[in-house]
């Protein structure tokens, strides 16, 4: 990945991390939904088959004991990101960005060669952001899409652009009327996120960068 976009990346990241605290009070989500993002469901049957995607690959490892006690609450921290991607595909659709199966190629490809391979990438992923292999290409689109969104915007590390970054992020979350089902908390238009729940990638660009917080 480009040192533009990867500093883009920690822009974004750090935008929505230094958002204000604004308790979001949606209605609770309909039945056999664990979330209703823009009238759209997604089913906790679809969230379950994400984390056994990730146990499965954790159980699989060496250090499966270690990555299980790092991911116990996966269940949330999953839906975090199945939510989230939406609000980026609304955001991007309104910035007029979107992301082609070559660019995921080659961000990927980019991505496995900076790691050594695309092994030592997925493992990587599955230790950092409880990422299965099969949910790689998703980050990797996610990841190529905020880097599109922050350029389009004009968002620098300046306080300004990173102000009008989340706006552009919580102004697509509100539109969308996200309704979390209560057994997972509740969502948080202003950090786009739920609740007090910290994404790994934003916990990973916070380390890295003190005073600001890339899946997934």
């Amino acid at each position: 990945m480009h040192r533009r976009r990867r500093t883009a990346l920690a822009a974004t990241a750090a935008a929505l991390a230094a958002a204000p605290l604004l308790t979001a009070c949606g209605s609770e989500a309909r039945p056999g939904a664990a979330a209703v993002v823009g009238g759209d469901r997604i089913e906790v049957s679809a969230l379950q088959a994400q984390v056994r995607q990730v146990r499965d690959a954790q159980q699989s490892s060496p250090e499966s004991a270690q990555l299980i006690r790092a991911t116990g609450d996966l269940s949330r921290e999953k839906l975090n990101g199945m939510i989230f991607d939406r609000v980026v595909d609304r955001v991007a659709a309104g910035q007029g960005v979107t992301a082609s199966r070559k660019e995921i190629q080659d961000t990927r490809k980019s991505a496995a060669a900076q790691s050594g391979g695309e092994e030592q990438l997925a493992a990587m992923l599955l230790e950092q952001q409880g990422v299965a292999p099969e949910e790689i290409d998703t980050v990797v689109r996610r990841n190529v899409l905020m880097g599109k969104i922050a350029e389009k915007a004009g968002a620098g590390n300046d306080p300004a652009g990173q102000q009008k970054l989340t706006g552009l992020f919580t102004a697509a979350s509100k539109d969308m009327g996200i309704d979390v089902n209560p057994r997972y908390g509740t969502w948080d238009d202003a950090k786009i996120q739920l609740g007090e729940y910290r994404a790994p990638w934003l916990r990973q660009v916070t380390a890295r960068q003190p005073a600001q917080p890339e899946q997934a």
